[in-house]
């Protein structure tokens, strides 16, 4: 059999290409970013030739590079799963990457029935920002909402919605129409950073300027401020749906079509555990029957 190089070396170079940053990819496997460029030059001396274009803290992939990616990263994921499946304890877990708002309003009520269904599955919910791109971190699975998923990845659509906008009952004697967001401040998340633009678009008003622009990184923090008069939200109508504070209504009557949707995403090789397939179908399932 033909001489390999050490799989600390390939796994040092899958993550730094996924990543695109040694600092990123060191975090990921727990090194230091001094170590993890050692894995990789051992792995280009064991080759005899680079891999990467490096500029600074970035990290590109070379043309041979590329071709090596695409070759052993299917079989990297393939080995990680096989390993997962006999490691004693892994048993029927998964780790799923979700909004703190979406696990608060929709995922943890949902959950009993899966218990119910499924006793032996446990899942770690993690409500973490940059979802998508962690799935190369440990993460199995996640729901995230954005206005695309890579192509490199399996997912599937679980809701688009409609953007709507989400102020305090208290502000109804000072805003009649849209007109009057020029007085307010714009709440929006770092998900959807467009939804106020593609709104004001929708109903005509393409040229009116807000107050100003807050950013959060938290549904339900969004929520509160809006709850508190701080400013009008651009979000989902599920996220007034399923919001319990009563000093939330919608405004304006007007809802538009949203370019962001809640995405199921994971890698490929992800669906062939037996937890994440189960999570899976659950999920679609749970959604089209109860949503």
């Amino acid at each position: 059999m033909r001489r390999l190089p050490p799989l600390g070396a390939i796994q040092a170079f899958v993550h730094a290409a996924r990543l695109g940053s040694v600092k990123a990819a060191a975090d990921s496997l727990a090194l230091s970013a001094p170590a993890l460029t050692r894995r990789i030059q051992s792995l280009e001396q064991f080759i005899g030739a680079t891999l990467f274009e490096r500029h600074n803290n970035s990290v590109h992939l070379n043309a041979r590079g590329s071709a090596f990616l695409a070759d052993v990263e299917p079989h990297v994921d393939a080995l990680a799963m096989a390993i997962e499946r006999v490691s004693a304890g892994a048993g029927m877990r998964i780790r799923i990457a979700v909004p703190s708002l979406f696990a608060s309003q929709r995922l943890m009520p949902a959950l009993p029935e899966l218990r119910q269904r499924q006793s032996d599955l446990v899942i770690d919910v993690d409500t973490g920002a940059n979802r998508i791109s962690r799935l190369a971190e440990g993460v199995d699975a996640a729901i995230a909402i954005t206005d695309h998923v890579d192509g490199k990845l399996y997912s599937r659509m679980l809701e688009r919605g409609r953007i709507v906008a989400i102020g305090s009952r208290a502000l109804a004697s000072n805003v009649g129409n849209p007109g009057d967001l020029r007085d307010l401040q714009i709440l929006l998340h770092r998900d959807m950073p467009n939804a106020f633009n593609v709104w004001a678009n929708a109903v005509g008003m393409p040229n009116i300027s807000p107050a100003g622009v807050s950013y959060f990184d938290a549904g339900q923090l969004i929520l509160d401020a809006a709850a508190g008069g701080l400013g009008m939200a651009f979000m989902l109508d599920s996220h007034l749906k399923f919001s319990a504070d009563e000093r939330l209504v919608q405004y304006f009557g007007q809802s538009v079509e949203s370019p962001y949707a809640y995405w199921f995403a994971c890698p490929p090789a992800s669906l062939e555990r037996q937890p994440v397939k189960l999570f899976h179908n659950w999920l679609f399932e749970y959604f089209a029957k109860n949503e």
